[in-house]
């Protein structure tokens, strides 16, 4: 990438990101931790979730003071309008709640509404993913590329449920029984990141989802398509509707993929 006048570094995006994961672990499998609703029990924030956004927002306020930030837990922070930072600070709240490791922390970087640089850091596990726009993707420094297969029977690929399942038939339900006969399994891990970067690294061959939010995939979008994948909105009316794999397997799972609401 260009150097740009007031850009953060890829190293201070994911030291702040590492940083923000020491927090995270200090009540990740504790008994006691406070949780509460947020729209309905599958919606759920922690106080992991706001230690951790307050880290990150001060980080950057201290760093990049004229950057404009938009995070789950705070929402939109004005300021310089070349410069906005993307951040979920703990992407995966139920499995980190629930003691399972498929969490994270997400930040993305848009330079002139752009996504420039994104991280993608996995305490439980110690994967640390990151990206340059132009300059490739990593894992734990070390370049990373899409899976090269080009069947669905052969294909694992993962997607996940919105939080108004319960209440709304349009739930994913539709996509998952038309794509489910046609690869080797179906997997669900909790953590639109974590699936997101996992196609980036070809552990999956690819990811749907739907009602998404921006800072869900701002910095995986980025870590995907630098790794050589394919990342497209496939619905404009749901949120964030995305789904993700190599060039060979996009197309294919793209067109099983229901472009309107589900109608009983």
């Amino acid at each position: 990438m260009m150097q740009i006048q007031n850009a953060p570094s890829i190293g201070e995006i994911t030291e702040c990101a590492r940083k923000a994961g020491e927090i995270a672990m200090r009540y990740f499998r504790k008994t006691d931790i406070d949780v509460a609703n947020k729209l309905n029990d599958s919606d759920i924030v922690t106080v992991a979730d706001k230690e951790c956004d307050a880290y990150i927002r001060g980080f950057i306020a201290s760093h990049f003071r004229d950057h404009s930030i938009l995070t789950e837990e705070s929402g939109e922070t004005s300021g310089n309008l070349e410069w906005r930072w993307i951040v979920d600070p703990i992407d995966g709240t139920t499995n980190f709640f629930a003691g399972l490791p498929f969490w994270g922390i997400s930040i993305g970087v848009e330079y002139r509404g752009t996504t420039v640089m994104g991280v993608f850091f996995m305490p439980a596990t110690g994967e640390m993913f990151h990206a340059v726009a132009g300059e490739g993707a990593w894992l734990n420094g070390q370049p990373i590329h899409v899976s090269e297969e080009t069947e669905m029977s052969r294909s694992v690929i993962s997607t996940g449920f919105p939080v108004d399942k319960n209440v709304n038939p349009d739930n994913n339900l539709d996509n998952l029984a038309a794509i489910m006969p046609k690869v080797r399994d179906i997997r669900r891990l909790g953590s639109a990141a974590c699936e997101m970067c996992y196609v980036a690294a070809g552990f999956l061959q690819g990811y749907w989802e739907l009602n998404l939010h921006e800072w869900d995939i701002n910095a995986s979008t980025l870590i995907v398509r630098e790794s050589g994948g394919v990342c497209t909105r496939f619905r404009n009316d749901r949120g964030i509707s995305v789904v993700c794999a190599n060039p060979k397997l996009h197309d294919t799972l793209l067109a099983l993929l229901a472009r309107e609401p589900y109608r009983p």
